[in-house]
């Protein structure tokens, strides 16, 4: 993507942030977010940042390209108020793309989740029939369908990105994230200081863990092709948690054990088991990722196996 005039929502936080600086080296990029979970600290002095919400009227929409990415993300931010939960990821969505289809934008590519899968131990497509279990996953699945609103009613190109479990690591923009970090993150964080990371249940569930650098890839190659519909971005593959854990004990050189513990989240909508097919996008655009789990791993460490050499 070169020459365009993109809006990135969420523009301070961690996918937010990471994409804004990729984009502002060839275009003219504005990162608009309230600071609820994103910094400006992350951004390069090349992107204009506006502190706003989405919900409000008066952030920059004379765009050629909207990246939405604002969202409250996870379980428990829905579960601690859930009309609050509704007003960000679907009004504020809606309000996002209105007002740039006002504006004559007619390029929209936003965040969903690979959540309402639920628990698949295969390879997910997106045209699988989905549920929704969580006032979290209602929210991303209502977006979807205002998606699909906005693209057949008034003819603007929408794609909705299904991420699944995003890391880069503190060493990376995910560190104010704390608890919301993902989970190769905070085991990493843990580990490196010598905490016993916590683990729910016996370890046995599995994630397809995708690098920030391929989503970010990812979603630029999305509004390049001006694509619509809903796609998944993932690799393929799954790891459990245990794994994880002995991987990054084996790239630090440590030998730290998890803690188990109770999962505090209902065994009925916890996600076990998330893996992605990844064909369609690959069809549509070429994409695939170019970072596979041990070399995510390897980069996630890196800034504590540095630290220890110095």
């Amino acid at each position: 993507m070169q020459g365009q005039r993109v809006l990135v929502t969420g523009g301070a936080g961690f996918i937010g942030s990471n994409l804004a600086n990729k984009l502002a080296t060839d275009n003219e990029v504005i990162a608009v977010d309230n600071c609820y979970l994103g910094t400006p600290a992350h951004l390069s002095s090349d992107v204009e940042f506006v502190e706003t919400d989405v919900l409000d009227s008066d952030f920059p929409s004379d765009v050629d390209v909207v990246f939405h990415l604002a969202a409250l993300s996870s379980y428990d931010m829905h579960e601690a108020d859930v009309q609050r939960g509704v007003r960000v990821n679907v009004e504020g969505f809606v309000n996002v793309v209105e007002r740039a289809r006002d504006n004559g934008c007619d390029t929209v590519v936003y965040a969903s989740t690979s959540s309402i899968y639920g628990s698949q131990t295969e390879p997910s497509t997106e045209d699988m029939a989905v549920e929704v279990k969580t006032g979290y996953e209602a929210s991303k699945l209502a977006r979807e369908h205002y998606g699909e609103y906005f693209s057949n009613h008034y003819d603007v190109q929408v794609a909705g990105m299904r991420f699944f479990s995003v890391y880069q690591g503190y060493g990376g923009a995910e560190e104010h994230k704390g608890e919301y970090a993902n989970i190769v993150s905070q085991f990493a964080d843990d580990i490196a200081n010598g905490r016993s990371p916590d683990l729910y249940g016996d370890g046995t569930q599995t994630r397809d863990f995708t690098h920030v650098d391929d989503i970010v890839r990812g979603l630029e190659l999305a509004a390049d092709h001006r694509l619509d519909g809903i796609y998944n971005l993932g690799t393929g593959d799954r790891y459990a948690f245990n794994t994880v854990v002995e991987l990054i004990n084996n790239e630090l050189g440590t030998d730290v054990e998890p803690r188990y513990v109770e999962n505090p989240i209902p065994d009925d909508v916890y996600v076990h088991d998330t893996c992605a097919d990844i064909s369609k996008i690959r069809a549509a655009t070429d994409w695939k990722p170019e970072i596979e789990f041990h070399e995510g791993i390897r980069r996630v460490c890196a800034p504590y196996t540095e630290d220890r050499s110095v």
